[in-house]
């Protein structure tokens, strides 16, 4: 039976980064993220679920939404399978955090403040570099000189990070190695490097949560390894419907051949097991 939470988890992902009174963590985090770039002192966390801005408008809901003391806003999410448009979806939020900062009136010149959007996925999502980590930024397309740092998107693909505990050099790829090994370790290690990963293992210690925080982590579960189970299904039924396509085209492939050779119908049909019928239309 696992120690720790399952971090990819609804629940175990909120648990972690989405609770005021955890907020270290997620400032923790934020910092390694961002090393040598900025640091992060506090945090306030928002409203995760916008309303519509509109009548007939769409809400929004993040994982994680939240603000620095400079007014910069964080969107963290933890995503476990690719869909349809998911990186217009990331697009999506983080125009609609930039959009609701205007305000009404006409004194109001625009101060935007940095929106960041930082997305674990637990996949690797098509057409992005083969990597752990991948930036991106508003920048000249021939120059690479950026344009604006108002909208910064960094993806982390879980899939791609390899390192052993001993080979973590940064508090980033301590991280990492943490959250992604949390339900097979039986102890966090790094405790003596960083005071957060000791915090850390006692908020994630499945046996140290309330019988109602269990109960949902409990259901948590269940959604996660029910999708789980739902990709597994539709990857194998394509790979099955794939080989199947596959043969079907050898055969037809054969059966022209054979057409062309002037061998009978019949004949031909049973070399390649198609009906007389398919094959007299080839």
């Amino acid at each position: 039976m696992p120690k720790f939470i399952n971090p990819f988890t609804d629940v175990g992902f909120k648990r972690i980064f989405g609770q005021e009174i955890n907020k270290d963590l997620l400032i923790d985090f934020l910092n390694a993220l961002l090393e040598g770039e900025r640091q992060v002192k506090d945090i306030r966390f928002l409203d995760k679920e916008l309303l519509p801005m509109y009548e007939n408008d769409r809400r929004l809901i993040y994982d994680v939404y939240c603000t620095d003391e400079n007014g910069e806003q964080f969107i963290v999410e933890m995503q476990n399978k690719e869909h349809v448009n998911f990186r217009e979806r990331t697009i999506f939020y983080l125009s609609q955090a930039i959009a609701r900062q205007g305000e009404k009136g006409v004194d109001w010149r625009f101060d935007l403040k940095a929106v960041y959007g930082v997305f674990f996925l637990n996949f690797m999502l098509t057409d992005l570099p083969r990597k752990l980590r991948t930036d991106i930024v508003l920048a000249d397309r021939d120059t690479h000189e950026q344009f604006s740092d108002k909208m910064r998107y960094i993806f982390l693909q879980l899939p791609l990070f390899t390192k052993e505990e001993s080979e973590c050099d940064t508090d980033f790829e301590r991280w990492i190695y943490v959250l992604k090994n949390m339900e097979t370790l039986q102890r966090l290690p790094f405790k003596a490097r960083n005071a957060v990963f000791q915090k850390l293992e006692e908020i994630v210690d499945i046996a140290a949560m309330s019988k109602e925080d269990r109960m949902k982590y409990d259901e948590s579960i269940k959604v996660y390894r029910d999708r789980l189970a739902i990709i597994e299904y539709e990857r194998r039924k394509g790979l099955a419907e794939g080989l199947a396509k596959g043969e079907r085209n050898k055969q037809i492939e054969i059966a022209c051949n054979l057409k062309r050779m002037g061998l009978a119908t019949e004949t031909i049909a049973q070399a390649t097991g198609l009906a007389p019928e398919a094959i007299e239309q080839l």
